[in-house]
């Protein structure tokens, strides 16, 4: 089967789920004008589950509904950077034989970007799941900047330290400011002269592989990446680089 839609009871019966917000007073009338909206965005069978209000002039909404739009996944390509991850201990022989230096690899929450429990998941040694993070390596130095680091000042720590890799994270993507910091990162290091000796990567709940590469990235991460398939990853390309 390469033809798929959603459903809910019955395969193929293209039933979805959709929440929104309006900015209208919630009763009767406000339910039914949720109806017809998703009705004129093209679904069928189109039922409000559930209307509340959440705030003064503004209400939630639950929509059932049926779409009968199919896709044929069989043109869907979209290759993940994440794949037949090393362990601790081959990262660091991969390193030590092919590299023969430590990597450095700088990480940071860019922008006003607060959140960094991912970032810290990625580089803290203790790492995620069981699996250790970068600091643990033999084959890295890690510097983990934290968060709220302007672009500016996570380049010029790059320069300063001539670090291999730079693992941008974003957590925050309202009003799109997660692609706009990483395309002021991408942009800068193009300005300074650094991006073709640096390794860059995207990481952040929402971001995927196919978005980071749209945006000049060397590969993005998302939402479960365990620490030994960035460490993989780095030391893979990095590797790649060095004349056999």
């Amino acid at each position: 089967m390469s033809t798929i839609k959603p459903f809910g009871d019955t395969l193929d019966d293209g039933a979805v789920q959709l929440s929104f917000t309006l900015p209208i007073t919630w009763d009767e009338a406000a339910d039914e004008a949720a109806r017809q909206l998703v009705t004129k965005m093209g679904f069928s069978d189109v039922a409000v589950v559930e209307g509340r209000p959440i705030a003064a002039g503004f209400s939630f909404f639950v929509v059932y509904a049926r779409t009968p739009v199919a896709i044929d996944v069989s043109t869907v390509a979209a290759p993940a950077a994440s794949r037949d991850a090393l362990d601790m201990d081959g990262v660091d022989a991969l390193i030590e034989k092919r590299i023969g230096r430590k990597l450095r690899v700088v990480g940071a929450c860019i922008g006003t970007d607060a959140h960094t429990v991912g970032i810290d998941a990625i580089l803290n040694m203790k790492g995620y799941k069981g699996d250790y993070g970068l600091e643990r390596y033999h084959g890295f130095d890690v510097y983990n900047l934290g968060s709220q680091i302007a672009v500016e000042d996570l380049v010029r720590f790059a320069k300063q330290r001539e670090v291999d890799a730079i693992l941008a994270s974003q957590v925050v993507t309202q009003k799109g400011s997660d692609v706009a910091n990483f395309t002021a990162l991408a942009e800068l290091l193009e300005a300074e002269n650094l991006r073709d000796g640096v390794l860059l990567i995207a990481g952040g709940p929402r971001v995927t592989n196919l978005l980071a590469a749209e945006l000049g990235y060397d590969a993005g991460f998302g939402r479960g990446t365990l620490p030994s398939e960035v460490a993989t990853f780095i030391a893979r390309r990095i590797a790649e680089r060095v004349p056999a």
